[in-house]
């Protein structure tokens, strides 16, 4: 039944009042809630098991004063599944259906915290609570807001907190140009990549002649290592529909397409909860909250094809076509889905409007640098301790988010290179640990922000495989619409494949230099343009690399299987068997503290023991 303004503050003001000890630890009441974590990551370490199991055992107890709730994901993937209960805020670590008992009788029980379950930062000191983590101490969450808070199945908690408030005052206050405005004077720039910047697109779209408009969400997050966009979907997806709504108000359009990949079952399925209940609402619709406002959300499911994240390709394909970039001009802004105006922003993009809205444009501009404002989130993950989720403020330093909030390098390697923007996005290496991380101080270093991927790389990283693997990614996922994308990078591709095969020449690095450079400054799209960044980030950081390579065929790394031989240094080596537990192949041989040898003739070069040699005596 669709509700009016004043019903959906009634329900706002109720229900904030139910769920205050979520945000306030020092909330009067006597009932708790148990929040699990239902991200992909959690979901797939059995945390629906542990939540069906807290359900069952509280059940048996007769304890009715404590609510078990599904959230979406806290961020810190790499101890999941997590557990947190409120209002104490006690963080459990790495929950299993068999330790839901003991937690019960224990905690709920008995009043104790069970120590075994806390979560352990990287120094071994054990954490109680989950603001207590260096995890979190530098991060700002504006996006992710909602995330690990809330049960993303459950409109009523989303009003709670502020929800549809600033849908409320844009159709009730404001006009369209006050709202493209607040947008455009608030320095928000597209997250998924180009930066451009949001209210200048959004007011090419209402200046645009046509009296049918769209709205589309580009929700297909593509690159190799990324999660953002499909945590904000599964942790807060009516944040994202109430945005897209301002949109519409702002830009004169009535309907929203959001195309998603269908590889993000969970993503997806809340999405279809979260518009039926906003469609139930009245928040979709005709006459949304009684203004004459109309506007509805359809979803198109991708196959997964990277390209289809470039904006004319993604038109392409939900309009029933195969993913190709379409040529520029005309803009989507002018000519877009079914030959109609139309505006395309990302998830993250949109996630930060409603916080925009309702806390004004000067407060977003506070947050960032000069040129980049607000937040930016990164799904942290390679060779770092604390894998996740992280949001921080833009101007923010690659060294903080790697060693302040990531824990640093596992089993205390060294730093080598960082890898922002996925495929398109270049390497950024030791020298430039210090870079504040916004749009133009990325560019200015041969990489990019990307949506969002950062992915950490140690010591034992070859980074002229690592070229070889994105340029693998790249040719699979191009369309072959363009000829120096569909023949250009299968030829850089198979340079690099010479290279690490230990059949490289000298003259195969001038080759590979302006190939790239050559497939950079004419491809048709996005993709093609940006392809070729892995390589010339690398070649540029790490050309005694490349040198080693096809003068020496030599990968000190060992990662080049062709030319890698993995040895024990009998100086460093303290016959720990570690190295021989862990080979796959028992290619190892040596007694308990004596010197351990690799037979060559089994060894395939997996690195394993490399890994785990506490004393850095495998090489």
């Amino acid at each position: 039944m669709a509700k009016t303004i004043n019903e959906i503050e009634e329900i706002r003001n109720s229900k904030r009042a139910e769920l205050d000890l979520r945000v306030n630890t020092a909330a009067d009441t006597r009932e708790k809630h148990i929040l699990i974590c239902h991200g992909t990551g959690c979901t797939s370490s059995k945390s629906p098991a542990i939540m069906e199991k807290f359900i069952e055992t509280l059940k048996e107890k007769n304890i009715d004063n404590v609510r078990v709730v599904k959230t979406g994901c806290f961020g810190l993937c790499s101890k999941g599944p997590i557990v947190i209960i409120r209002p104490e805020d006690t963080f459990y670590s790495m929950v299993t259906p068999d330790d839901v008992e003991e937690i019960v009788n224990t905690h709920i029980i008995g009043g104790q915290i069970v120590e075994r379950l806390l979560c352990k930062d990287v120094t071994g000191e054990v954490v109680n609570k989950l603001d207590e983590l260096p995890f979190y101490k530098k991060q700002m969450r504006i996006a992710l807001k909602n995330c690990g808070v809330i049960d993303p199945e459950n409109i009523d908690e989303y009003i709670a907190f502020d929800g549809f408030k600033a849908l409320e005052k844009v159709l009730t206050s404001m006009s369209q140009d006050e709202v493209i405005d607040v947008i455009s004077n608030s320095g928000l720039r597209g997250r998924g990549g180009a930066g451009f910047p949001t209210g200048k697109k959004w007011a090419f779209v209402k200046m645009a002649q046509g009296e049918q408009k769209y709205v589309v969400c580009n929700a297909d997050e593509g690159d190799p290592g990324a999660f953002m966009d499909r945590s904000i979907l599964e942790g807060d997806p009516h944040s994202l529909l109430e945005a897209m709504a301002i949109a519409a108000y702002a830009v004169g359009a009535n309907r929203g397409y959001i195309y998603v990949r269908a590889e993000y079952p969970i993503a997806v399925q809340r999405l279809k909860i979260a518009i039926a209940q906003e469609r139930e609402y009245g928040i979709l619709g005709e006459n949304i909250f009684g203004t004459g406002f109309n506007f509805d959300i359809e979803i198109r499911l991708g196959a997964g094809a990277f390209v289809c994240g470039e904006e004319t390709a993604l038109l392409e394909s939900v309009e029933g076509k195969r993913g190709q970039p379409r040529t520029k001009p005309p803009f989507p802004a002018n000519v877009g889905l079914f030959q109609k105006p139309t505006l395309i922003n990302n998830v993250e993009t949109y996630a930060n409007v409603t916080r925009i809205i309702l806390n004004g444009a000067d407060w977003y501009s506070s947050i960032g640098t000069e040129t980049s404002k607000g937040t930016k989130v990164f799904a942290l993950g390679g060779n770092v301790n604390n894998v996740g989720l992280v949001e921080v403020p833009m101007g923010t330093t690659l060294r903080e988010i790697i060693y302040d909030i990531g824990g640093g390098i596992p089993n205390n390697r060294e730093f080598k290179a960082a890898q922002t923007g996925g495929p398109s996005g270049g390497c950024i290496p030791k020298e430039h640990l210090d870079t504040k991380i916004d749009y133009e101080s990325l560019q200015a270093i041969g990489s990019m922000m990307g949506s969002g991927g950062l992915i950490v790389m140690d010591d034992t990283k070859c980074m002229v495989n690592i070229a070889r693997f994105y340029l693998d990614f790249t040719v699979s996922e191009s369309c072959g619409k363009c000829t120096p994308c569909r023949i250009g990078t299968k030829r850089l591709l198979e340079i690099l494949q010479k290279i690490c095969d230990g059949k490289g020449v000298p003259e195969d690095l001038d080759k590979l230099e302006k190939l790239a450079n050559d497939v950079k400054k004419s491809a048709v799209c996005g993709l093609g343009q940006t392809a070729p960044n892995p390589v010339l980030s690398t070649m540029k950081y790490f050309k005694d690399e490349y040198r080693a390579h096809v003068v020496e065929h030599n990968c000190e790394a060992k990662e080049c299987k062709a030319m890698a031989k993995i040895t024990i240094d009998p100086e460093k080596c303290k016959g720990c068997d570690l190295c021989k537990k862990v080979c796959p192949v028992n290619a190892i041989s040596g007694e308990i503290k004596e010197v351990h040898t690799i037979d060559q003739d089994k060894c395939i070069k997996c690195r394993t023991c490399m890994s785990k040699c506490p004393f850095k005596a495998i090489g």
